[in-house]
């Protein structure tokens, strides 16, 4: 399994959860966990994603989830789990 996390924020409006998941869905990516917040009236999700059944490369998909997100309002980041937990340790 290759594991990558997606994060997703910005203002919040309807259909983000609905627009993200359909793009995943259609390029053979499962979403593993997933966890939603809205603060203040902005949107926070994190997902961790199962790449390992997607026909596409990593770079295109990380590039038409970054423009995804410009369509929708929000930044959209891909990310290797490896990479991830690197730059997350304490």
């Amino acid at each position: 399994m290759k594991k990558t996390i997606i994060t997703v924020v910005g203002k919040d409006s309807v259909g983000i959860i609905a627009k993200v998941c359909t793009y995943l869905a259609d390029n053979g990516l499962n979403i593993l966990d997933i966890s939603q917040t809205i603060v203040g009236g902005f949107f926070n999700m994190m997902m961790i994603v199962d790449f390992s059944e997607s026909a596409r490369e990593f770079s295109v998909v990380a590039g038409e989830l970054e423009k995804l997100g410009g369509e929708i309002g929000c930044v959209i980041r891909l990310q290797r789990e490896e990479i991830f937990d690197k730059m997350h340790r304490i």
